[in-house]
């Protein structure tokens, strides 16, 4: 392969992987109404504040069951999760199977781009 075909495939490779980044990448404000749909009811979007189910406000890049205050299950606690895109992905399509003893009953959000809305919104009150 010559060397302008080769720097062209990586212009290439590149280009999709941005593309593919950016595709992937959810919206907060649609993430804020499935939130509010889906996870409001158990979950609250303040500091501290507890239902049902911790906080999630500040989640997103912490590791799973460090939030104090609140009981984690014991299979949680021993996941050794981080809560990032990947995690909370697979978390939140599958809860039961992804953490088998988790205290969440929910049965899954089965639409990518609702998760990736949601993933989205989570990320954007990491910081509250």
């Amino acid at each position: 392969m010559t060397m302008i075909r080769k720097a062209a495939l990586a212009v290439l490779l590149t280009s999709l992987a941005s593309a593919s980044a950016a595709q992937a990448a959810g919206s907060v404000s649609e993430g804020k109404q499935v939130y509010a749909s889906q996870c409001a009811m158990c979950h609250s979007n303040q500091p501290g504040g507890q239902g049902i189910g911790p906080s999630l406000a500040g989640v997103y890049g912490k590791p799973a069951a460090s939030q104090a205050g609140y009981d984690f299950s014991p299979a949680l606690k021993a996941a050794h999760l981080t809560w990032n895109d990947a995690t909370l992905n697979k978390f939140l399509a599958a809860p039961q199977e992804t953490v088998p003893g988790t205290k969440m009953p929910y049965a899954g959000l089965t639409d990518a781009t609702q998760r990736a809305d949601v993933i989205a919104y989570l990320a954007s009150i990491a910081n509250p």
